[in-house]
């Protein structure tokens, strides 16, 4: 590949590469908000879930010297988060839109508060595949460095959209987020499986948050997340509560988060840093796009806070 093809084919092998880092963490977060959703449940938490899993995976590896300690930390921290948001949430009067948002500045606010004193250290990263070792360019190999959790992400939303099809305990999440009349009458108690749930999606939703701190950017800051776990709530509504189409919204958004990475990566000096905003902009559209009254809920949940 001489100079010429490397300039032509630049750009996209930049998004290619930056779509794949950049929807990781979105990957994590809205498949543990389907799984939330699917049962009945909304946590709007999960901005401040991803905040505090990537000051406490950084903050773990730091002391222990093991990116995957503190992987299993975050995921750890955010199991606590969904269950304590789902614990509150089967009282009687609660709403569970409130709460989230109560929980997502709690925890950004704890994150702030506990992870001062590990700006300055150094974490030790996660590791990445290199899928480019076949080639001798340099754009191919930066493109096809893929992080492991990237590829996990990806089997677990095969797994998921497959389980709940398929499984017992896929057809009783959708039982109950479907009408816990229906769960009760099956002998189901919807507060559990709403529990279950609601941790599940914040532990991935703390994986999500180890992904920011430890590969991609890789460093814990106070701005890490930039309103992630607020926008995979959008992917999720927009995939229509699928697995299979969270990963692909995910991967747009991926593409869009690196477009402005992309045009600086090959020289473009002027503007490049207005696609920065692209996401926010997406996530604009989408959400305007899914707001017409006659399909915005379409496939949504029955006993979802949104539907009623």
């Amino acid at each position: 590949m001489d100079a010429t093809e490397i300039g032509l084919w630049g750009i996209p092998l930049a998004m290619l590469g930056g779509a794949i880092r950049v929807s990781t963490p979105f990957i994590f977060v809205s498949l543990g908000e389907a799984i939330t959703e699917r049962s009945g449940r909304i946590n709007l938490g999960l901005e401040g879930t991803l905040v505090f899993g990537a000051m406490t995976a950084y903050a773990v590896a730091v002391m222990t010297g093991s990116p995957w300690l503190g992987l299993l930390a975050a995921a750890a921290a955010g199991l606590c988060f969904g269950l304590f948001h789902g614990w509150i949430c089967k009282f009687r009067g609660v709403n569970d839109i409130a709460i989230g948002i109560a929980l997502m500045l709690s925890g950004s606010g704890l994150a702030f508060f506990f992870g001062k004193p590990f700006i300055q250290p150094s974490a030790p990263d996660l590791p990445a595949i290199p899928f480019g070792g076949w080639s001798d360019v340099p754009q191919v190999q930066a493109a096809l460095n893929v992080n492991a959790l990237f590829l996990i992400g990806a089997a677990l939303a095969v797994f998921l959209w497959w389980a709940f099809r398929n499984t017992r305990a896929g057809l009783i999440v959708r039982v109950v987020g479907d009408s816990s009349d229906a769960a009760r009458a099956m002998g189901l108690n919807p507060n559990t499986v709403r529990l279950i749930a609601t941790g599940i999606g914040g532990a991935l939703a703390g994986i999500g948050g180890a992904y920011l701190s430890l590969y991609y950017p890789g460093s814990w800051t106070e701005g890490i997340s930039s309103g992630q776990g607020l926008m995979a709530v959008a992917l999720v509504i927009f995939a229509r509560w699928n697995p299979l189409g969270c990963f692909a919204a995910a991967l747009l958004f991926g593409g869009a988060g690196a477009l402005g990475p992309a045009l600086q990566s090959v020289g473009v000096t002027q503007g490049y840093y207005l696609f920065y905003a692209a996401p926010y902009i997406l996530t604009l559209v989408i959400m305007i796009a899914t707001s017409s009254p006659s399909r915005s809920l379409a496939g949504a949940p029955g006993e979802l806070s949104i539907t009623k």
